[in-house]
């Protein structure tokens, strides 16, 4: 006879919130409207940054010489490079400055686009964009409930759009900046040329709806509910009990 046990489960409001869903041709023209965005970047990184190849030797060599080189002076990068993040990590720490209200006048380390650039950390996200079928769920769970949370900190502003793409896409986006991995992109508000970008995405991807933040606000009291699940003891549990 089997021997019958309950157990006992605790509900959460802090369960994991659903992506926006991005139809598949919506994700065709995001992709080209993106790719058509930031591809200056792509073309400057190609025209005026060169791989390292060295610096360390290539300096030594220099000393050893005692010859003086200048260094080769490259044009200032695209305007757009000050409007765009590139990385979960940097996107993470905005989110994060947006959600705490943000410092409009500090400045924050530029990206890898143009390392003499500086941004404002006050600058808005409109959109953040995240190939995630190349990053690992345990990684990018958070965005979605942190995205909910920096929006609710701006009402006067429209929410900041997520947006899941493929991994295919992933693939264009880093072959249009230029770098290896272009994974998480988010994109700041004003950015030039960035009009018909935006007015599609906020037509075409809805707000993210985080249900438990909206019955935190309220402030009420919820009582705790408790689900009682009537199962059975497996049959070697039963054994070892029985010795």
């Amino acid at each position: 006879m089997e021997k019958k046990k309950f157990v006992f489960q605790l509900d959460t409001p802090y369960s994991a919130v659903l992506w926006p869903q991005v139809t598949s041709e919506d994700q065709d023209t995001i992709l080209e409207l993106l790719c058509s965005l930031l591809s200056p970047l792509g073309q400057y990184r190609s025209r005026h940054i060169q791989p390292s190849k060295g610096k360390r030797a290539s300096k030594r060599k220099r000393r050893e010489a005692g010859v003086a080189e200048a260094e080769p002076t490259s044009p200032p990068a695209p305007e757009i490079s000050t409007y765009v993040d590139v990385g979960l990590a940097a996107i993470t720490r905005h989110l994060h400055s947006m959600a705490a209200g943000g410092d409009k006048s500090a400045p924050v380390a530029a990206s890898d686009l143009e390392p003499s650039a500086q941004k404002t950390s006050g600058l808005y996200y409109t959109a953040i964009f995240l190939a995630r079928a190349g990053q690992s769920s345990t990684l990018t769970n958070h965005l979605p409930q942190m995205v909910a949370v920096a929006s609710e900190t701006h009402p006067s502003r429209p929410p900041t759009r997520l947006v899941g793409l493929s991994k295919a896409c992933q693939d264009r986006l880093s072959e249009c900046i230029g770098i290896p991995c272009a994974s998480c992109i988010g994109l700041r508000e004003d950015a030039p040329n960035s009009k018909a970008l935006i007015d599609f995405i906020r037509e075409h991807v809805p707000v993210i709806d985080v249900p438990w933040l909206k019955e935190a606000q309220k402030t009420a009291h919820l009582e705790t509910k408790i689900e009682t699940i009537q199962t059975f003891v497996g049959q070697r549990r039963q054994g070892r009990q029985s010795r």
